[in-house]
């Protein structure tokens, strides 16, 4: 690409809806963090990821995984979570978003060579 010559813009991304399971390392954010605002900002963490890969602004987190960040109390989050990303079609009407992503607990044993991976709606 030389001087003066202009990139072409793409059009809007269209969002189909699909499922990914992908793991956050919280522990890498909680760095500096003050005991009494782990847990929020951690939810926080959650949210952005969210909303990062699966580009909507409306992101919903379930109870279990709010549970699970909440599990060891307000200063001790967990270094990982492992999460189920749904991109889904919003059903509101009067909704200004058309997809919105609901975040998932997806319990595992070891997060040891776990990789990003797409998930089959059946």
């Amino acid at each position: 690409m030389g001087k003066g010559e202009k990139k072409e813009k793409k059009g809007p991304v269209v969002k189909e809806p699909v499922t990914k399971d992908c793991t956050i390392h919280l522990h890498k954010h909680m760095q500096k963090v003050a005991f009494k605002k782990r847990a929020p900002r951690a939810v926080r963490v959650v949210r952005q990821f969210a909303n990062k890969v699966m580009l909507t602004k409306d992101v919903r987190i379930d109870t279990k995984l709010n549970k699970f960040l909440w599990s060891n109390g307000v200063r001790n989050v967990p270094r990982r979570v492992r999460v189920r990303l749904s991109r889904k079609r919003n059903e509101d009407e009067e909704a200004t978003e058309k997809m919105f992503t609901l975040v998932q607990h997806v319990p595992v044993e070891s997060f040891k060579n776990l990789q990003t991976e797409n998930v089959r709606d059946d």
